[in-house]
């Protein structure tokens, strides 16, 4: 749900999910492993925008069906079928991933089509579908990671600019291509594509560097810091957001600490941005896309 939520706001969509405004929902982990199924974690509360029997579907452009374990009872709520079968009445987009397909072979939906199910689904492929453009999306984005950072301040960047047709690597020092790092909630298992030894600065336009816990070891280590981190003295004299747990270390190293009056405050700064925390994932992506010159039209 947060990925494609906060990635659409980003890229300029408005977005709206079910139940009551200011209500939320809690979000699982799936945990995938060598086993007939999976286990399953608590994830974030994800806050809604809006309430549900005041939409009117005629006033969107397109559906968005998460999975989980939610469309297991979604499907046989009355509502619920009622509501994506008028979005089909009217020829809306409609786009449903993993368990998602549930609610859609409830309302007749899949009924002769051909679909999959349980499985990434494409996000650029989304973008397109509600007839977006995208310029300027050939970058080359690196990003370092390392054990248990944030789940969301990964994985909501580093599948949106995939989903903008960006080419991006994560790397983790002591790592190679293929390996994981843990993340943390706790979180899933984030699978690595380059091997950090390997590493050419020049060849990326961009660095993008996820929160949590794995900072605050990462700047200890000489390969990172060689690569660029707060430890290097990239921030002394830049004017810089955070997570205000760590103002001091970003006061300690020289740069103006700017409030997140809320945590979902984002700064540009010249060629850096900044963030408090994953609420600001849509500023964070829409800020960074503005440095690279990536543009989404509708």
């Amino acid at each position: 749900a947060m990925v494609p939520f906060q990635a659409l706001q980003a890229f300029g969509l408005a977005i709206y999910p079910r139940k009551k405004s200011d209500d939320v929902c809690c979000t699982a982990i799936h945990v995938l492993a060598d086993t007939q199924t999976y286990s399953e974690t608590v994830g974030h509360n994800f806050a809604l925008n809006a309430t549900f029997d005041e939409v009117d579907a005629s006033s969107y452009d397109g559906l968005w069906v998460p999975g989980g374990r939610a469309p297991e009872y979604l499907a046989h709520i009355p509502g619920v079928v009622e509501l994506v079968t008028k979005f089909v009445s009217l020829g809306k987009q409609i786009a449903s991933i993993c368990h998602g397909q549930l609610i859609l072979a409830a309302a007749g939906v899949v009924e002769g089509r051909k679909c999959t199910l349980f499985l990434l689904l494409n996000q650029c492929w989304l973008l397109l579908a509600f007839g977006g453009k995208i310029s300027g999306f050939d970058k080359k984005i690196l990003f370092i990671c390392g054990d248990y950072m944030e789940d969301y301040e990964v994985k909501d960047h580093f599948q949106s600019l995939l989903a903008l047709g960006s080419h991006v690597d994560a790397v983790c020092p002591s790592k190679k291509a293929g390996d994981t790092c843990p993340t943390a909630k706790p979180g899933h298992t984030f699978a690595l594509t380059a091997t950090f030894d390997d590493v050419d600065p020049s060849g990326y336009d961009a660095l993008v560097i996820p929160g949590g816990q794995a900072p605050e070891y990462l700047a200890l280590n000489e390969s990172v810091i060689a690569l660029i981190l707060s430890a290097a003295g990239v921030l002394k004299g830049r004017k810089c957001s955070a997570y205000p747990a760590v103002k001091l270390n970003v006061v300690l190293s020289g740069a103006a600490w700017l409030e997140p009056e809320s945590i979902s405050r984002c700064f540009t700064d010249g060629n850096l941005v900044t963030g408090a925390a994953w609420p600001g994932h849509p500023e964070f992506i829409a800020q960074l896309m503005a440095l690279l010159g990536i543009q989404v039209s509708f």
